[in-house]
């Protein structure tokens, strides 16, 4: 297999970052295909922690090269700073990277705007993480857009500039009452940006589709997770692009390649940050605890995400929407020492007990979890290598989610770093 696609199974926040980058040792190409700098994926190298919110998580390997592709959305201050964190401890890591230009610039009218739509909607807000995020996508679906390749001709860039800081400019002033914002300043510092990142642009719909033709191996790494998928996630508590199966196909610009294979990363709990339906959330100690232990706060933003044990009817739906072939479960080490541990396997709504994720909305404030429980497990296990290590009780558990989503699990994470991790089935 030459072409695997990473996606969370859930509301995200499910250890992608950890898993993209433990795979990453062997990928040729690591391709970040949709979403922003509203992404936070974590991973800890040798007990030290590096954050992502733009670049790929397999940028820490240098045999990678690192794709920031079609479908997504670019702060490029954002990038600037995290490559230039990195610089300092490898400064030929910029041979590494390399950009769409096809790819949207989120402007500073954007972050302006998803702050003023947030406060507009009250107690209808959606929880964004105000990083310019929707507001950009919204702005390519509308076509007043504007793309990293804009910015190879300055007299194109500046002309679209122009226009759509006039129009933006009437909008947060008669509608928001907001200062108008000065086309010379913002010109002046996106030029800026550009003169540092100008080398990395480059046709990567291209660079995957020869890489892939090639037999190389490609790692296709999503943000977010399936339930804040436009279209088949929790709408309107979602994301503004696709992190499903299909949208990374999309955002990477590849086409139905047969050599593809889709992981699908699942933590062991259910977790979620920002408003929304949540049918398993616990709103008492052991959700508190699940918090704590897991560390549970945004990488993004900060704020402490909703806790729950794990939604096996959300998981089976992103099988389903995904076509996941393999599972790799993480954080199993936080569920260590509590007495017992539960797997929602089915729903019951109105008295109807359902095993289908409802496609009805109004639905979804009413589905009462039907729970599978199952004895704990006592002990530090982030110290084992070996499946058959694990304690029968976690080996259980582990077996359920295979038997309840019809997917083999194929990696285990049991701690925070690179290490902690067991291999059943090795997918390069």
């Amino acid at each position: 297999m030459s072409v695997y696609i990473i996606v969370g199974t859930h509301w995200g926040d499910e250890g992608k970052g950890k898993i993209v980058d433990y795979l990453s040792e062997n990928a040729d190409l690591v391709v970040r295909a949709q979403g922003g700098s509203n992404a936070g994926h974590t991973v800890m190298v040798d007990g030290k922690k590096y954050v992502f919110h733009v670049l790929p998580s397999g940028i820490l390997h240098r045999n990678s090269i690192c794709i920031l592709g079609d479908g997504m959305v670019i702060d490029p201050e954002a990038l600037i700073e995290e490559v230039n964190i990195l610089r300092k401890q490898d400064k030929k890591v910029v041979k590494r990277i390399r950009i769409s230009g096809k790819a949207h610039l989120v402007m500073p009218y954007h972050k302006i705007l998803d702050r003023l739509v947030e406060e507009f909607r009250g107690e209808q807000r959606l929880g964004t993480t105000g990083r310019g995020i929707g507001p950009c996508y919204e702005d390519k679906v509308a076509r007043w857009g504007i793309r990293v390749g804009d910015m190879l001709d300055e007299l194109n860039f500046a002309t679209k500039l122009k226009m759509a800081i006039c129009y933006k400019n009437a909008l947060l002033e008669k509608v928001f009452g907001h200062p108008p914002l000065k086309f010379d300043a913002i010109l002046r510092k996106y030029y800026e940006y550009f003169q540092i990142f100008k080398e990395w642009i480059a046709d990567t719909s291209l660079m995957v589709y020869q890489a892939a033709r090639e037999g190389k191996k490609i790692l296709i790494e999503g943000a977010q997770g399936s339930m804040l998928d436009l279209d088949h996630g929790t709408y309107p508590f979602v994301t503004s692009s696709h992190p499903i199966a299909s949208g990374a196909i999309l955002g990477s610009g590849i086409g139905l390649l047969e050599n593809i294979e889709v992981v699908g990363i699942c933590k062991a709990y259910t977790s979620r940050v920002g408003e929304g339906p949540f049918p398993t959330e616990l709103r008492d100690e052991t959700g508190t605890l699940l918090r704590e232990k897991g560390q549970e706060f945004g990488a993004t933003t900060g704020r402490p995400r909703r806790c729950g044990w794990l939604d096996g009817v959300a998981l089976k739906y992103a099988v389903r929407i995904n076509n996941i072939k393999w599972l790799a479960l993480t954080k199993l080490d936080v569920l260590s020492n509590l007495p017992e541990v539960k797997i929602c396997r089915a729903y019951k709504i109105e008295g109807t007990e359902v095993e289908e994720f409802p496609v009805n909305p109004l639905y979804w404030t009413y589905c009462e979890p039907i729970y599978e429980t199952f004895p704990g497990w006592k002990g530090d296990i982030s110290g084992i290598r070996e499946y058959r290590n694990l304690p029968l009780e976690a080996r259980q558990y582990i077996e359920f989610i295979e038997d309840l989503s019809g997917v083999p699990v194929a990696l285990i994470s049991v701690g925070p770093d690179r290490r902690d991790t067991i291999i059943r089935k090795e997918l390069f």
